[in-house]
This record gives C-alpha cells, sequence and structure tokens, in this order.
C-alpha cells in the first residue's frame, strides 16, 4: 500500500542560524600577508633545501652516509620538474667535504691487444698522462729525424760503415783466392752479379775453346764452379750475416741517440706517476717505440710511394700512434668533492658507455681501445648517480646491466648492438671496480611492485626514502613558500611577489594538500601558478605581482580545462539532466560526485532516487546489477544494509522491497561517499517524509549511523554551487557535509563571499540523526517516540512485514536477504575513463 507524507512531518521553515552551518572563517585557510615579514620576494632568501620531509631526509641520510653495497637510495613520492635537480643540490653539499674519486685510463695491452688495461691514477692525473704521452710521440717525430742528421750520428754511422766494409772485402777476397786455387777467374757484372771464368794457364777459356776441349777437362771446369759455387753461396751467407749485424749495430746506435730524447721524457712521466702497474706498463711504451723508431721518421715519403688520394685517405684514419694514445674514462681533474651526475635520459650507452667502431672505405669494421666511449655510471664512480627509474626500465638491457654492475661491484663496457646488425672486432676491456651510489626516483607503486616481483630489488636498494605530497602548514612552513616562490622569480625573471600575492600561493598550497593545516609540496604545480601569475602582471604592466593577478593565474588555469564541467551546467541549467535545487521531495536527494580528468576535476550534483514497495527482494543497487559500480560504491550499499539491521531489527524481522540508482547516470560509478545521500533518500522513501532539495549531501557512513569523511570536498561543494549560482541562489541552498571534513575546506573566494552575505550555505554533521534534522526538519528521535522520524520508519517497516504475513501461503516472518542469491557477481569491470565518476571516498 501506498505511503501517503504526513502533513504534521512536513518539512519546517528554513533557519539559516542552524547550528550546523559553518561561518564564513570556517571554509577557508587563514592568513595574515603581514606576517610574512617581507616586502616583496627580493628581500628573501631563495630555497635551496627540501622542506617537510623529516623522515624522508631522515632517510636519505642513513641511505649516504652507509656505503656497504645494496644501500642504494629509492626515493618515492617527489614529484615536479624540477626533483632531479632538487635532489643534486642536496647530494652536492654533502659530496663537497667528500674524497675527490681517483681517475680511470684504458691503455693498449701490448701481450693481448684484445683485452684492453685499465689503470687507476690519481685524481687529475689522467689528463696529464693523455697529455705527456702525446708529447713523447710529438718530439720522437720532430727530434728523431733531426738526430739522424746530426754529425756525431753520422760519424758513427760512418765508423760502422767503414769496419764492415772491410769485413765484407775481407769475405770477397777470400772467394777471390778460393777462385784462383779451382783456376778460375771472378768477374762483377754492372748489375751486381758475379760471374765465374774458367781459366787455362792463367788465362780466360774462350766460348769456341770450351768446345774444343775433352769430356774429361768439361767435366773438370764444372767440377770446379760448382765447387766455387757452394764456397760462394757460403760466403754470401756471411755477407748477409754480416750486412744484419751492421743493420742492428746501426739500430743500436739509433736507439742509443733516441734514448737521449726518451728516456728523459718516460723518466718524468715516471717520476710525476709512481703507480708499479703504471709504470710498468710505460717500460712496455718505451720499448715498443724504440723497436718501432722507423714508424717515426718519414720513410714513405723519403721512398717516393705514390699512393691514390682515396687509398691515402682509407689509411690516414687510421691512428699510427694508437699504442701510445691514453683514453681518459673516468675524469676528476675538475671535480670538487665526490662527483653527482643526474642522468635526464638513462639510455644504455648513457649509463654504460660502449664501444664505437670504425668502417673504412672497404666496409670493414674495426675498434681498438680509443673507442671505448665511457657512461654516467663511471663517471660518477665513488660519487652519487641519480636517474628516474621508471625511465630506464623503459630502455632495452639497462635493469639487467645495472643489476649485474652494481652485484659485482665492477662495470664492464661493452659494444652496445641490440639488434646485432654490425659485427665488430672482439674487444674486451678489462672491468673498473665502480663504488656509485645509486639514487633513483620512482612512484610507491614501482616501488612495491619491484619489491615484491623482484629479488635483486630487494638486496640491491635497500634504503627508501618516501617523501610525503604534503607537509604541516606552520610559520616556518609558510616561510619556505615564500621563499620557493622567491627563487622561481629569481630563476624566471619574474616581476617580485607581494606578501598578498605569496598568501595566495600559500592558500593555493593549502587547496593542493585539501588541508587547512597542511601545505603541498609538490612544487611543479606551485612552480606553474608562480609562473602564470607572473604573466599575468607583466601582462598588466605591473611592477610587482599582487594577489589579485595570483586570482587571475588560478582562473585561468580552471577556464582552460572547465570545458565539460561547463557543458554539464549547461544541460543541467535547460533541463537535459534533471537536479531539483528548490522545494522537498520524498525519495530524492541530490548527491555529489567528481569527476577528474587528470589535470583538472570539478564536482557536479547527480539525482539520487530510491523505490520503496512490499516484498522481500532486499535493497537492489541499480548500478550494481548493470555492471556499472566498483567495488567500494557497493560496499557503500551493503553498509546501508548493516545500518538497518542495527537500527530497525531489534524487535522484529526486516521485509522490504527497494532500490537505488544514480538518475541519468551513463557511466562508472565508484566510491562510497554517495553513501550517506543513499541512505537519506531510503529512508525518506520509507518515511515518506521528503527531502530538501537544495541542500546536497556528501559523505559516507558506517553500520552505527556514523557520518564519516570523504576526499575532493572543495570540489564537490563548489560544483554543486556553481549549478545553484547558474540556476539563482535563492539563500536557502548550500551543502551538507560531514564534520571530519572541516578542516579540508579552502573553498572559492566567491563561495566564501556568498556564504558571508547568506547566499550559500554549508553545514556539517557527525550523525545520520543530525543529517536527517536538517534535510527534514524532523527529529530524528528514537523508534519509541511519537512523530520522529525513526518511529515513521519503523512504522512502515512493520506496516510491510505485517502485509507480507497476511498473504495467502506466508511462511511467517523471516530474515530478508539484502544481497539475494539469484543476483549475480559481476566480474571485476576495466577500469573507468577519466572523466567519469571515480572513487572519491
Amino acid at each position: 500500500m501506498a505511503q501517503k507524507p504526513d502533513p504534521a512531518a512536513a518539512p519546517q521553515p528554513f533557519n539559516p542560524a542552524n547550528r550546523w552551518r559553518l561561518k564564513p572563517s570556517e571554509l577557508d585557510v587563514a592568513i595574515d600577508p603581514a606576517e610574512l615579514g617581507f616586502r616583496t620576494t627580493d628581500d628573501l632568501e631563495p630555497l635551496d633545501q627540501i622542506v617537510g620531509q623529516e623522515r624522508a631526509m631522515r632517510a636519505l641520510d642513513f641511505g649516504l652516509a652507509v656505503r656497504h653495497r645494496g644501500y642504494n637510495i629509492y626515493i618515492a613520492g617527489m614529484t615536479g620538474a624540477g626533483r632531479k635537480q632538487l635532489v643534486q643540490r642536496l647530494l652536492e653539499k654533502r659530496a663537497l667535504h667528500e674524497r675527490v674519486p681517483d681517475d680511470w685510463v684504458y691503455v693498449h695491452n701490448f701481450d693481448e691487444p684484445d683485452r684492453p688495461l685499465a689503470l687507476c691514477l690519481a685524481s687529475g692525473q689522467g689528463t696529464r698522462l693523455r697529455a705527456a704521452l702525446e708529447r713523447i710521440v710529438e718530439r720522437l717525430c720532430t727530434d728523431l729525424p733531426e738526430i739522424l742528421k746530426a754529425k756525431d750520428f753520422d760519424a758513427e754511422r760512418d765508423r760502422l760503415g767503414k769496419a764492415y766494409g772491410q769485413r765484407s772485402e775481407a769475405l770477397f777476397d777470400e772467394l777471390v783466392q778460393r777462385a784462383r786455387q779451382l783456376d778460375t777467374g771472378i768477374r762483377k757484372l754492372p748489375s751486381g752479379v758475379i760471374a765465374f771464368i774458367p781459366l787455362k794457364d792463367g788465362r780466360p777459356i774462350e766460348r769456341q775453346d770450351v768446345e774444343r776441349l775433352s769430356d774429361e777437362e768439361r767435366a773438370d771446369i764444372e767440377r770446379r764452379q760448382a765447387e766455387l759455387g757452394e764456397f760462394a753461396a757460403e760466403i754470401m751467407t756471411r755477407q748477409q750475416e754480416l750486412s744484419r749485424q751492421l743493420r742492428e749495430e746501426i739500430q743500436k746506435i739509433v736507439c742509443a741517440f733516441a734514448r737521449r730524447v726518451v728516456d728523459p721524457l718516460f723518466d718524468e712521466v715516471k717520476s710525476e706517476h709512481p703507480s708499479p702497474e703504471l709504470v710498468k706498463w710505460l717500460d712496455r711504451v718505451r720499448d715498443h717505440m724504440l723497436e718501432n723508431l722507423g714508424r717515426f721518421t718519414d720513410e714513405r715519403e723519403e721512398a717516393g710511394v705514390d699512393v691514390p688520394p682515396a687509398l691515402r685517405a682509407a689509411v690516414e684514419r687510421r691512428d699510427p700512434w694508437t699504442e701510445f694514445r691514453v683514453n681518459v674514462v673516468a675524469d676528476n681533474s675538475r671535480t670538487q668533492g665526490a662527483p653527482v651526475v643526474v642522468e635526464i635520459s638513462p639510455t644504455y650507452k648513457n649509463l654504460y658507455g660502449t664501444i664505437e667502431h670504425d668502417v673504412n672505405l672497404f666496409g670493414r669494421v674495426t675498434t681498438n681501445f680509443t673507442r671505448i666511449k665511457t657512461g654516467s655510471l663511471l663517471r660518477a664512480n665513488g660519487g652519487y648517480l641519480v636517474f628516474d627509474l621508471e625511465d630506464a626500465l623503459t630502455e632495452p638491457l639497462v635493469w639487467k646491466q645495472l643489476k649485474r654492475a652494481l652485484k659485482s661491484g665492477q662495470l664492464l663496457t661493452e659494444v652496445y648492438e641490440p639488434f646485432g646488425l654490425l659485427a665488430t672486432t672482439a674487444l674486451k676491456p678489462e672491468p673498473i671496480p665502480i663504488d656509485t651510489k645509486i639514487v633513483v626516483l620512482g612512484s610507491a607503486q614501482l616501488y612495491y611492485l619491484l619489491h615484491f616481483l623482484d629479488d635483486d630489488f630487494r638486496e640491491l636498494f635497500k634504503v627508501r626514502a618516501d617523501f610525503s605530497p604534503e607537509t604541516r602548514r606552520d610559520a616556518e612552513t609558510q616561510r619556505a613558500y615564500a621563499r620557493f616562490v622567491a627563487r622561481q622569480v629569481q630563476v624566471e625573471k619574474l616581476p617580485p611577489f607581494e606578501p598578498g600575492a605569496v598568501a595566495e600561493i600559500i592558500r593555493f598550497g593549502a587547496r593542493e594538500a585539501a588541508h587547512q593545516e597542511k601545505l603541498s609540496v609538490e612544487f611543479g604545480t606551485v612552480a606553474d601558478v608562480v609562473r602564470e601569475a607572473g604573466h599575468a602582471a607583466r601582462l598588466a604592466g605591473a611592477v610587482t605581482t599582487a594577489a589579485p593577478h595570483v586570482r587571475q593565474a588560478l582562473e585561468g588555469r580552471v577556464y582552460r580545462s572547465d570545458r565539460i564541467a561547463a557543458k554539464l551546467r549547461e544541460l543541467i541549467d535547460e533541463g537535459t539532466l534533471r537536479i531539483s535545487i528548490e522545494g522537498a521531495r520524498a525519495g530524492q536527494i541530490n548527491g555529489l560526485s567528481v569527476w577528474d580528468q587528470g589535470d583538472y576535476r570539478f564536482g557536479r550534483p547527480s539525482r539520487v532516487t530510491a523505490s520503496v514497495g512490499i516484498g522481500q527482494e532486499g535493497l537492489v543497487n541499480i548500478e550494481r546489477e548493470c555492471d556499472l559500480s566498483g567495488g567500494t560504491h557497493d560496499k557503500g550499499v551493503l553498509i546501508l544494509e548493516g545500518y538497518l539491521r542495527n537500527r530497525y531489527a531489534r524487535a522484529h524481522s526486516l521485509a522490504l522491497s527497494a532500490s537505488i540508482a544514480f538518475e541519468q547516470s551513463y557511466g562508472w560509478v565508484e566510491g562510497d561517499s554517495a553513501s550517506s545521500a543513499e541512505l537519506y533518500c531510503l529512508l525518506s522513501a520509507l518515511a515518506g517524509i521528503p527531502l530538501r532539495q537544495e541542500i546536497a549531501v556528501t559523505g559516507s557512513v558506517n553500520q552505527h549511523g556514523e557520518v564519516q569523511g570523504v576526499g575532493a570536498v572543495n570540489e564537490k561543494i563548489e560544483g554543486f554551487f556553481d549549478v545553484c549560482r547558474l540556476k539563482g541562489l535563492t539563500g536557502t541552498q548550500g551543502v551538507c557535509i560531514p564534520r571530519s571534513n572541516v578542516r579540508h575546506l579552502v573553498l572559492r573566494h566567491d563561495v566564501i563571499e556568498a556564504a558571508g552575505e547568506g547566499r550559500f550555505h554549508v553545514w556539517a554533521i557527525d550523525t545520520i540523526d543530525e543529517g536527517i534534522e536538517l534535510l527534514t526538519g524532523v527529529p530524528a528521535g528514537d523508534l519509541d517516540r511519537e512523530g520522529t522520524f525513526h518511529r515513521r520508519v519503523d512504522e512502515r517497516l512493520q506496516e510491510i512485514l505485517d502485509v507480507l504475513q497476511e498473504q495467502p501461503g506466508a511462511a511467517g516472518p523471516s530474515r530478508v536477504r539484502f544481497a539475494p542469491a539469484a543476483a549475480k557477481t559481476p566480474s571485476p569491470p576495466p577500469l573507468p575513463p577519466r572523466a567519469s565518476r571515480p572513487s572519491d571516498g
């Protein structure tokens, strides 16, 4: 049977002085610009430190102090465009007082050329060693040819030539003497060939005379020539050995003269670099130079070799002095303290380096140790390396190589060819020990994901510095905000900010933190507002940035992103979306939801309705039945059932058939912030007592009827205010919020102004009973008191139960299941679009 509204239970006359109405001062954060203590931000020292992060800073200090392997640092929660620079400044202050690390160089390995040697040198010695070797090569190229032209060198060479010439002539005399013994003459031809001439009676035998000789005589001549030929071959061998000895003696003289230049140079280098490993390598370099002195003279030009220009270019593409080069891969000559490297693009090459290659004109791919290119990990050796871990994880092979280097404590530079398109000469440089403290930045979600799925991550990143997005608001943090504004003004050449403008920036920080006693420390967004306010001041031709310029910047940010919200208000104004903001109606209320577009979110009213009938179907959530609600919203509806049982089922069973729905809702519904509105709506439908439509409601509820706080309360209030202002403010409109949300209120100036003039109101309640009295004007009361709201609901529930018991075949009172077994349990739906109504409870 239908329940008619009771005239006696009609809403009482509206009383704007209601005890639950908030004062305008409670709707905003109190900031006195005069207490900031400056005329403009030019009077302030720019901020260069992290604000309000004591817990994170203690974790960061601990991680930086522990130098053991595995105590690398994961910074979670820090956001904003300048976060890497902020961490860099923090690390540089600490690193300035630490030891400057050593240099590392790669040099040629004379024993295994494909395995370059890694040498450790004192800070700044790498470049000095490289310059010293280059000077030695240059000196040899210029001085050695001059030395070989000196008179004393020519005299020594002439002496050797004369001595060995005499020995050579003695060998030839032996050949002549042997030829005489064998009656054979020797003649040197112009070409240098020695000819044997048979003799008879001391005279040469002519060719025609040979034919007249007997066979025995011809055989004897052949025997003598063969014997002489063997002896001549022996003489030639001895002659070649003599020539070799001459060359060696000349080479010794050249080396002796070259040592006059080389030894002092190498002795000077050794005195500057007393490392035993380096001294050993320098000796090998010196010996190799002395063994290849011909490379330091212009032999090719002296030989007059005609090389084609293209071929000469191809040949000259190779460095002739490669073995004597020094490849400095870690240079700390200009470093003060420990190095701090911030890698903006953490690719494989940027982090770990690579081995480059050369391709000559014939298509041959070659490389050598001078083509080893260093990366950030090695440049930061002995110091700190900062990069974004999420960026690094998206790069091929970066995470795997990082774990390998940190676990082994060594960096092995390899050729980076992820697709293997070019085959290069194998080169395996000696690994370099690393002692780099890694500081990565990332989200909390990424930290938990890696911590649970990657065992190595837990061992390598044992310190988490968890930065909060907000901090307490007090005089110290407000001063820090002002100093941050001063820094932005100085860096970006903005008009200086007045105290009133800084107060507006602080107010914006409280709004971003959604708390009157807190401030957001996500300074990336704050910096954007400072920048845009400075731009507004410039456009206005102002010398300083004032509070109106900040408000103009904030209004501009909203206007640029408010298209969808404006369209929804237009649909409400023209009646396409049905929202009532005047009168009273049973089973209907204005709930408040939030649409999140990523960079902007706004509130809007949504009509919530409930229908009640006789039956035992229980409470039906229409959104759930259509798979349009999330788990949190469904939980809120189930809590309503718990409230009904707790409130009305102590003396009798419950029997009910009801449904609740968000009208004209075509997207995903999530969150429990509308559960109090749904409860008011359901109880109003049961009692037949209308609810004021000019009051919108937000807040979750528990099973005992306590109203609980929700999120985005500022956006919800402002969303309903915008609709009311569009339709016309009557002085009776407003929003009912949980009292626990009062501390979160930082409303727009126009809303606060309307509240101060009595044209709009905000009420704060603690219980459902207080909300019932506000929305209906009827005391909530108890079940045993006549004329109370709860008594009317209980009477209606008893009427439904009586009707059910009177029906034929009724089995008597039974406990109604509010979540019917026949109802399907939907599978988890896909994530809602960003413009849908998300969870904010």
